[in-house]
C-alpha cells in the first residue's frame, strides 16, 4: 500500500510543482528572484482626501498571474524579502486580483483583533470556499460564533483525553512496520497515518480500508485546488479535481451520517452529530457534512505537515534527537494518556519550534468589508488581505538568530514566544484561532513518541529540504529518511 501511495502522490505532483519547486542551481534561483524584483512599485489605492492615511506600496508582479509562482518558489522566504522592502503592509497581484499582504506582529494584530468588524472571512471564501464550503473558518462573526460555541463540545478535555487514548495504539501498530532496510519518503508514510487516525478518532472506524486512498486523494485535490491558476473546471485544471474531490467527500459523508446521527460513540463524527448548546443550538445534516469536510482535511493535513518538520529538523540536529529520545524512553512501554503527552517538555519545545520555521499555514485570509486602515495604511472596501503569520516568527525584534533552529527559544527562562502576543502565530489568532490546536499537538507528540521508542533517523548527507507552497507547504520530494530500528 506504501508504494501504491508514493507511486500515485508522485505523479499527481509532476506538472507544475516539477518545474516551480524542485532542486535548482543557485544561479537559477537568484535570476528568478531579480525577476520578481523588476516590476514598477505603484499605490494600492489613493486614501481619501484630508485622511492622513498613506498609501500602501507594492506592486503587481508579472502580467495575470502576479506573484504567485514566486510565492509557490520560495513561500515564506519571498514573503521576507517582501516584508523588508515594503514593510508590514503592502499589496502583490495573485488569481488576476490585488492582494493586500500583511505581516509583522503590530500589523498582525490589528486585523486578528478586528475591532471594527472591517475584515471577514470572505478572503477565505476566494480561495476555497468550493472546496470547503460553510467550514468553521470560512464563517464569519454571529454565525461564526454559534457554530463554534456548538464545535466546543466535540474539543473538552474529557473528549481529547478520549481521541488520545484512540491515537496512541494506531500509531504504535503502524510505525514498527515501515520500512527500515531502505530510505523511505516519510511525509507520505505520515501523511497517511494521521488520514487513518482521523479516519478513528473523526469517523469512529466507519468506511472500510478501501475507501483510504480514495478520500486521501479527494482532499489531496481539494486543498491543491485553491491556488490554481485556471479557475475554472476545464479539463486536466487542479480546480476540477478539485471540484470532483468535493464531491466524493460529500457522498462519502453523506453516506456514513445516519450511522453516525445514532451513535453513541466517542468520535468526532458522532460528537458534531449530538453537540447541543445550553439553548439548543445543534448542527443540521449539512453542517455536519460541511464541517466534516473541513475538520478532517485540517486535522491530517496540518499535523502532518508539522510531523514532518519536525522529524526533518530532529533528523538535522541528532542532539536534540537523542534529549527527546531520552526523555520517551524514561516514559516506559505503556501506551500514553494525555498526561502523560503534555509533560514531554522536550518534545513539546521541538514542535514549537518546527511550528515557528515552519507554519503549516502560513497565510491566512481575510477580506475588507469597508473602508478601513492598518498601522496609518489605507485599505478600501472589498480588498482581499493575506495575513503572513509565518514571517512573524522571523522578526529579528522577537527572536534571536531566528534562522536557527533552537527549542530552548521556548524554555521558561526565555520564552521569546512571549515578547509579543501575536510574534508566535501558529494556530492563527483572534476569535478564529484554530479550535483543533490542542488535539493537533497532541496527535504529533504521539506519533514522534513512537518514532523516537522505536526508530534512529537520518536523512542524506548534504540533503536540505525544499518546500513545494502549491497549497500548503510538503516537501517536494517527500522527504527521504532512512529508519533505523534501536
Amino acid at each position: 500500500m506504501v508504494h501504491i501511495i508514493e507511486r500515485t502522490t508522485q505523479a499527481a505532483r509532476q506538472r507544475l510543482s516539477s518545474v516551480l519547486v524542485a532542486p535548482a542551481p543557485r544561479a537559477v534561483d537568484e535570476a528568478w528572484r531579480r525577476f520578481s524584483r523588476r516590476w514598477p512599485t505603484t499605490d494600492l489605492a489613493t486614501p481619501p482626501e484630508g485622511s492622513g492615511l498613506r498609501a500602501v506600496r507594492g506592486d503587481y508582479g508579472p502580467p495575470v498571474v502576479g506573484h504567485l509562482l514566486d510565492y509557490i518558489r520560495f513561500g515564506t522566504e519571498f514573503g521576507r524579502e517582501r516584508y523588508d522592502r515594503y514593510g508590514p503592509v503592502t499589496w502583490m497581484g495573485a488569481f488576476g486580483t490585488r492582494v493586500a499582504v500583511v505581516a509583522g506582529p503590530e500589523a498582525t494584530q490589528r486585523v486578528f483583533t478586528n475591532a471594527d468588524k472591517a475584515f471577514s472571512q470572505a478572503g477565505w471564501q476566494f480561495l476555497i470556499d468550493r472546496f470547503f464550503h460553510r467550514g468553521l473558518m470560512l464563517l464569519d462573526f454571529d454565525e461564526h460564533k454559534m457554530h463554534r460555541r456548538i464545535m466546543q463540545h466535540a474539543f473538552t478535555r474529557d473528549r481529547l483525553a478520549g481521541y488520545t487514548h484512540q491515537i496512541s495504539p494506531r500509531v504504535r501498530a503502524t510505525i514498527p512496520n515501515w520500512p527500515t532496510q531502505r530510505p523511505v519518503r516519510l511525509y507520505w508514510l505520515l501523511k497517511r497515518l494521521t488520514l487513518d487516525i482521523a479516519t478513528q478518532v473523526f469517523m469512529g472506524g466507519r468506511g472500510g480500508s478501501t475507501d483510504t486512498e480514495r478520500i486521501n486523494q479527494a482532499f489531496v485535490a481539494t486543498v491543491r485546488a485553491a491556488s490554481a491558476l485556471v479557475r475554472a473546471p476545464l479539463p486536466g485544471t487542479r480546480w476540477r479535481a478539485g471540484v470532483r474531490g468535493r464531491r466524493v467527500l460529500e457522498d462519502y459523508f453523506a453516506q456514513h451520517l445516519p450511522a453516525a446521527r445514532a451513535s453513541t460513540g466517542e468520535d468526532l463524527f458522532a460528537a458534531l452529530c449530538q453537540a447541543t448548546t445550553p439553548e439548543g443550538e445543534h448542527f443540521s445534516d449539512d453542517d455536519v457534512i460541511n464541517h466534516m469536510i473541513f475538520l478532517m482535511m485540517a486535522a491530517h493535513d496540518t499535523a502532518t505537515i508539522t510531523t514532518t518538520a519536525a522529524a526533518y529538523y530532529l533528523a538535522t540536529h541528532p542532539d536534540w534527537q537523542d534529549r527527546a529520545r531520552q526523555e520517551s524512553l524514561a516514559l516506559g512501554d505503556a501506551p500514553l494518556d494525555i498526561d502523560a503527552l503534555d509533560n514531554l517538555d522536550t518534545l513539546d519545545r521541538v514542535i514549537k519550534e518546527a511550528l515557528r520555521l515552519l507554519a503549516p499555514v502560513p497565510l491566512v485570509m481575510r477580506k475588507t468589508v469597508t473602508d478601513t486602515d492598518i498601522l496609518g495604511h489605507y485599505l478600501p472596501a472589498d480588498t482581499l488581505v493575506a495575513l503572513a503569520p509565518a514571517i512573524n516568527h522571523y522578526v529579528p525584534e522577537y527572536w534571536t538568530d531566528p534562522d536557527t533552529f533552537d527549542p530552548d527559544r521556548f524554555a521558561p527562562h526565555r520564552r521569546e514566544d512571549h515578547r509579543h502576543r501575536f510574534a508566535w502565530l501558529p494556530f492563527g489568532g483572534g476569535v478564529h484561532k484554530c479550535i483543533g490546536m490542542h488535539f493537533g499537538t497532541l496527535e504529533v507528540k504521539t506519533i514522534l513518541h513512537e518514532m523516537l521508542r522505536t526508530t534512529h533517523w537520518t536523512i542524506p548527507h548534504g540533503y536540505h529540504i525544499r518546500w513545494d507552497n502549491t497549497s500548503l507547504p510538503v516537501p517536494s520530494d517527500g522527504l527521504p529518511v532512512h529508519l533505523n530500528p534501536l
